[in-house]
């Protein structure tokens, strides 16, 4: 019974956060900021992600194809991990809209941006602030236009995270068995 007691005290001062935080995001809106925020958020949209992937698939060349395909690889889990927990929490956006399969929690524009970063991060180390720059920028907006509490973004941002860490141990483990596989079969 203590548990729950301090798990509901705790989750409690953790929406009241979220609250402040918004308010605070909100009160310091300005009309000179909503075209470039709306411009931000449109970067987490599928048509632009997966147009995104299609040119770097068509113009990078070999290694081109093989980072969009490493892509997908990630936002195929990190897209249903957001969903089904959106079904799950059904969370009302700060905005009032309460739709089911649109819940706020956690934010799907943050999760494909922070796994999209990690992705080219791994294929472009120099870029990474930049890149992880662009993700935050993208999360913030989704604040900024009312979309999402300050733990929408956080819970997407950090699920995109562990997606792209997750998708690159696996190919990785499995790239290392195939090599000593075809080094078994040469040894033979």
């Amino acid at each position: 019974m203590t548990r729950i007691v301090v798990l509901l005290a705790l989750l409690s001062s953790w929406l009241d956060f979220d609250v402040r935080i918004q308010e605070v995001v909100q009160s310091h809106r300005r009309p000179v900021l909503e075209a470039p925020m709306q411009w931000a958020s449109g970067f987490g949209k599928p048509p632009i992600v997966l147009g995104g992937l299609l040119a770097l698939a068509i113009f990078g060349g070999p290694s081109g194809v093989e980072t969009a395909r490493y892509a997908i690889l990630v936002l195929i889990p990190t897209n249903v991990i957001v969903e089904v927990t959106k079904r799950i929490t059904h969370r009302t956006r700060p905005d009032g809209e309460s739709k089911g399969s649109n819940a706020a929690f956690p934010s799907s524009h943050a999760a494909n941006s922070f796994a999209l970063a990690w992705v080219l991060w791994r294929r472009w180390p120099r870029a990474g602030l930049l890149l992880f720059s662009c993700a935050a920028l993208v999360a913030y907006s989704r604040i900024y236009l009312n979309r999402h509490f300050f733990s929408d973004v956080l819970v997407g941002a950090l699920v995109g995270l562990v997606c792209g860490w997750l998708v690159e141990a696996v190919l990785k483990r499995r790239a290392e068995a195939a090599r000593t596989r075809t080094e078994s079969i040469a040894n033979r």
